[in-house]
């Protein structure tokens, strides 16, 4: 359909300054700005996702005018573009201070050495923008009268999407306020237990899946009209699903997971915290 059409733009743009990335930093062995990188890739694909027919008409058509104003664009694409910009530029720039403060980071340290492999994880950031964004990219490839109004639906959407937002913040600034005390010797705890941390091993991601499944809920109201076919709704939900799976399954619990149990092996009470909370939903399993 040509409405599929206009997510090519976006798509290409994701790719393409993944690519100007790597082959700026791939050379340099430099990982510290991976996670700006994927911020700035979120904040200007979602921006080109709003407003390419504006930016093509005028720079690739020569007609003249203004980009449109904010007003012209539905409230739901509004608030999807806001939700995108606000948990990319929080989050990008929390994990990017944080590799900057510690002089890289260590899930590179010899990732960043092969070339090849290091290329691919840049491109590999496209392919999560791409995945986890289509929500707000197929959203915001529709016209702005195709939307229907906000529903009730739409503000439980976004009352889970600033909860979790909340959930994730909160969860950081725990373990870097613990982290801070630690280093002023403070306390003597090998991991962080209290706060969140007492009611999942991985809050902050906990927040993170909440956050993507109320984006996706958000958008589902657009993606049913007439404008995109049955099961639309089923593709854009890759975006909170692959997020899950991502970081329960691939590269955000287990290496931590594994990592913690070499570090603690020998303490008694990594084990029994072990035992005793949840690893992810705080109502589910410690396994």
């Amino acid at each position: 359909m040509p409405v599929f059409s206009r997510l090519v733009p976006t798509i290409t743009s994701a790719y393409a300054l993944q690519a100007l990335f790597a082959l700026i930093f791939v050379p340099q062995q430099n990982e510290i700005f991976y996670d700006l990188g994927g911020a700035v890739g979120w904040i200007s694909s979602t921006f080109l996702s709003l407003y390419y027919p504006s930016l093509k008409a005028k720079f690739w058509n020569g007609v003249p005018g203004a980009l449109p104003a904010l007003t012209s664009f539905a409230p739901r694409q509004l608030l999807l573009t806001a939700a995108v910009g606000i948990w990319s530029f929080r989050l990008g720039s929390f994990l990017a201070m944080r590799a900057i403060n510690a002089g890289g980071d260590s899930r590179f340290d010899q990732i960043k050495k092969q070339p090849a492999k290091f290329t691919y994880y840049w491109m590999a950031q496209a392919t999560w923008i791409t995945l986890v964004g289509l929500p707000v990219f197929l959203c915001n490839a529709l016209p702005a009268h195709v939307h229907p109004a906000l529903g009730v639906r739409d503000y439980l959407a976004i009352g889970l999407y600033a909860s979790s937002l909340l959930l994730e913040v909160v969860a950081d600034r725990q373990k870097s306020s613990w982290r801070k005390a630690k280093e002023n010797k403070e306390h003597d705890e090998e991991f962080i237990s209290s706060g969140l941390w007492s009611i999942s091993r991985h809050p902050n991601y906990v927040g993170e899946v909440g956050i993507w499944t109320g984006i996706w809920a958000l958008s589902t109201a657009s993606l049913q009209t007439a404008a995109y076919p049955r099961g639309t709704v089923a593709l854009a939900a890759l975006s909170p699903l692959f997020t899950w799976f991502l970081i329960r399954n691939v590269s955000g619990v287990p290496p931590l997971e594994r990592a913690a149990d070499k570090k603690f092996a020998s303490n008694p009470k990594w084990l029994q915290y072990k035992l005793s909370v949840p690893i992810f939903w705080p109502w589910g399993s410690t396994e």
